[in-house]
Order: structure tokens, then C-alpha cells, then sequence
């Protein structure tokens, strides 16, 4: 890509080295992301995905091969942490594991206060952080993180990494454990973020519906292993590699293939909508509706 601000090369990855319980998580692993992108990571559970995005910001190390963020080698033993870890954003998948102040305001001006700036650019950052995450300053800044609910416990975690003003955002499982209504507006916010903002996203996902909403390229990963890239259209168009890896599909797509596997000449690349809905309506005549 001409212009890659993530660059993983053969990474290799080993809990527990030289121990009875040595377990291999990464194997040769590739990715790129262009700056601007929107990328997700799909698989199994222990497949390599956390392994691989916990070394987008220097919480692992290479073991093997590179990782580079936007010109910094995290193989170099004096890299800067810091520095990486404010163009890196981070938001693990349980929200308690990165809210510990007592009120929402203090947590999310936490990172900033942390940076140095001054109390009038950290109010500022903390206000625009919980207005685009969906969170009423006024309302919200002195509420006990206690009392949240758990989607405004994520929106907090994500605010308080928004906050830094990242060029990278990383999430782990963005949407888990919300109800349908809460999952819908947190998708839109970051993809307001991803296409308003410019920031790169990299997300790890088992719902096959936001992939299809966000993302602009998906990895598929198995045994740690990529074992196929492409876009939305590409991966889930192709039913061999949907099979033999037991991903989840789409709803419109889940349609299509059926339908293909009736003899109806359906595309079932066309996982959008609109499309999807297209492809139904060019077969009803052969239907004999």
C-alpha cells in the first residue's frame, strides 16, 4: 500500500517459551492497513487475534519479524512507548479492565492530564471525546463509573482513548454484550470517526453484520495463521473459505448462498442491502412470481 501506517511482517508469537506449557499464537503473521482505513479481524476464539492487536501498541513485543506504526519499529529495544501509545488508541474488550476513577469527567481526562496539557485543552479534549462518543458532558462528567450501564461503560473506555486524539483506533469486540439499539449507534459513531476523522480503525469482531457495516478489508485468522484477505465482498463472496473456517456470515449473504445453492444465478458477493436486494428481485420472474 502506498501509504501503510501499520506494517506487520512474519510475526511470530510464543506464550511461555522454553516451558511444558509453551503455546504458539502467531505464525508468520502479515497485515497492512493503509492511513484512513477501516480493517477488521475475524476468527475463532484462539485464533491469534488479540495476540496480533495487542502488538499494535507495544503491550507485546516481536518476538519474530517486524511490526512498524507509522515509522516505529517496535523491534527496536529504546522505542519510545509513549510515543507509540499516542498514536495507537487501544479499547480492550471489557470496559472495567480501563475505567478506575471514581467519576466519568476524571477518567476520560485522565490520559490527557497524564500528557501535560493544560486544564483548559484537557476539558476541551475530554468534552469532544464524550460528545462523539454519544455521552452529555454536562450530564455525564460527574457520574460514578460504578453506577454506568454497560454500554456506557464502553462508550467511557472509548472516550477516555478518544480523548488522547489517536491516529490509530484498535477495538477488542466493539459491540459485545450490547443490546441492538446500543450496537447500532456505537457502530455509526466509529464509523463517523473512521470516515469524518480520518482515524484508522483495526477491529477484532465475531458479529459478521458490523464487519460488513465498517469494515474496507478483513483478515481472516485461523491456528494463527492469515489464512485469507480481502475485502467485505471478496471474503464473503467466497463460500469455500466461509466453510472450511466456520465463519459466520451476513444475513444478505446467508440469503445469496442459499440461493446459489438452489440454482438461482444470484451474486453472492452483493452483501450490501440494497444489493442483496437486487439480486432477489432479478430472480423472482425465473421463480414464476
Amino acid at each position: 500500500m502506498t501509504d501503510s501506517i501499520i506494517l506487520v511482517e512474519d510475526l511470530d508469537h510464543v506464550y511461555m517459551k522454553n516451558t511444558p506449557l509453551e503455546h504458539q499464537a502467531l505464525y508468520s503473521v502479515n497485515m497492512t492497513v493503509a492511513r484512513g482505513e477501516c480493517v477488521a479481524i475475524i476468527g475463532h476464539t484462539g485464533s491469534g487475534k488479540s495476540t496480533l492487536i495487542q502488538h499494535l501498541n507495544g503491550l507485546q513485543r516481536p518476538q519474530k519479524g517486524r511490526v512498524v506504526i507509522d515509522g516505529l519499529d517496535l523491534s527496536q529495544r529504546k522505542l519510545d512507548v509513549r510515543a507509540l501509545r499516542r498514536k495507537v488508541g487501544l479499547v480492550f474488550q471489557n470496559p472495567e479492565d480501563q475505567i478506575f476513577e471514581k467519576l466519568v469527567g476524571d477518567d476520560i481526562a485522565y490520559g490527557p492530564l497524564k500528557q501535560g496539557l493544560s486544564i483548559k485543552e484537557v476539558t476541551e479534549r475530554a468534552k469532544w471525546a464524550m460528545e462523539v462518543v454519544g455521552l452529555s458532558f454536562a450530564d455525564m462528567k460527574d457520574r460514578e463509573t460504578f453506577a454506568l450501564s454497560g454500554g456506557e461503560k464502553r462508550k467511557v473506555a472509548l472516550a477516555g482513548v478518544l480523548a488522547l486524539r489517536p491516529e490509530i483506533l484498535v477495538l477488542d469486540e466493539p459491540t459485545a454484550g450490547l443490546d441492538p439499539c446500543s450496537r447500532k449507534d456505537l457502530l455509526e459513531r466509529i464509523r463517523y470517526l473512521n470516515q469524518s476523522e480520518n482515524l484508522t480503525v483495526v477491529f477484532v469482531s465475531h458479529n459478521m453484520e458490523e464487519v460488513a457495516y465498517l469494515a474496507h478489508r478483513v483478515y481472516v485468522m485461523a491456528n494463527g495463521r492469515v489464512v485469507c484477505e480481502g475485502t467485505p465482498r471478496h471474503v464473503f463472496g467466497n463460500a469455500d473459505i466461509l466453510h472450511k473456517y466456520h465463519i459466520g456470515m451476513p444475513e444478505t449473504v446467508e440469503i445469496l448462498h442459499r440461493l446459489k445453492r438452489k440454482g438461482y444465478a444470484v451474486n453472492p458477493e452483493a452483501y450490501e442491502v440494497q444489493e442483496t436486494v437486487q439480486e432477489i428481485l432479478s430472480i423472482l420472474p425465473a421463480a414464476g412470481r
